[in-house]
């Protein structure tokens, strides 16, 4: 009997070796639950220097467009589309000492010297029927031609309507001569009471449609004439004042219109 007793206390220890096994092998320890991850802190990003603005550079404002119909009121200087032409009627005569511009919304004419014919032509259009209109204030001597000049060529010549300050107009073709000098061909003349004399303001209107060359004067229709002899069709219109053997000669025109007849 003593035999048995080792062998019982080896399989006891067997059955006791198994059951620890089959315990450990049950009861693994639990995994650990994942910690979330805290999300990344933003990068702070140190500021930038803002680019410098460039200013453009200024820019010359866009001249104004020449107009084939229009008023002129003198608030500026007159235009490059203006030319000018003096004509002188004596030896003694000084282009010179005449000045003519834009003065507070006038055109002021200022002539310090005897028989100077002052021409201002608009040359940016070239009409065949036109108008043209003028207000001048005569504030001079009361011996003075104020002139408004339709179809002006150069190289050929132009019709002139001269309206003395003294109460008589005239009428002309001035012709440019093959040495450049300017002849005065009267084509009619006359007078008129509607012509305010001494220093008083006018209104001067003259037409050229067709063959027919029309005056008027403050509102009255003056003369009309059919004009055939001569003949000019086309060309730009202008405006003058002459100065003769009195001074001073001082005019102030406050428009000058230009319409369609």
């Amino acid at each position: 009997m003593k035999t048995l007793r080792p062998l019982l206390f080896f399989v006891s220890m067997l059955v006791i070796v198994g059951l620890a096994c089959s315990f450990g092998a049950n009861n693994t320890p639990p995994t650990q639950p994942v910690q979330p991850t805290q999300p990344p802190q933003p990068t702070a990003v140190p500021p930038t220097e803002p680019e410098p603005t460039v200013a453009a550079a200024p820019t010359e404002p866009p001249a104004p467009q020449a107009q084939q119909f229009f008023t002129e009121e003198f608030d500026v200087p007159l235009s490059n589309d203006w030319s000018i032409l003096t004509v002188t009627g004596s030896d003694s005569a000084d282009p010179d000492k005449v000045t003519v511009e834009a003065q507070d919304g006038k055109l002021v004419w200022n002539f310090d010297s005897e028989w100077v014919y002052y021409y201002l032509f608009y040359e940016a259009f070239s009409y065949e029927d036109v108008q043209v209109d003028v207000r001048a204030d005569n504030r001079g001597r009361n011996n003075n031609n104020i002139s408004l000049i339709c179809r002006y060529d150069p190289d050929v010549g132009w019709y002139e309507f001269n309206i003395a300050n003294n109460g008589l107009y005239d009428i002309y073709y001035a012709e440019v001569t093959s040495s450049g000098a300017i002849e005065y061909l009267r084509i009619t003349n006359g007078g008129s009471n509607a012509i305010k004399q001494g220093k008083e303001v006018n209104e001067y209107s003259v037409s050229c449609k067709g063959d027919e060359l029309s005056l008027t004067i403050n509102g009255d229709e003056v003369n009309t004439i059919t004009e055939k002899n001569y003949g000019l069709r086309e060309g730009s219109v202008g405006v003058s004042v002459s100065s003769f053997n009195v001074l001073p000669i001082l005019i102030e025109m406050d428009w000058i219109k230009i319409s369609e007849p």
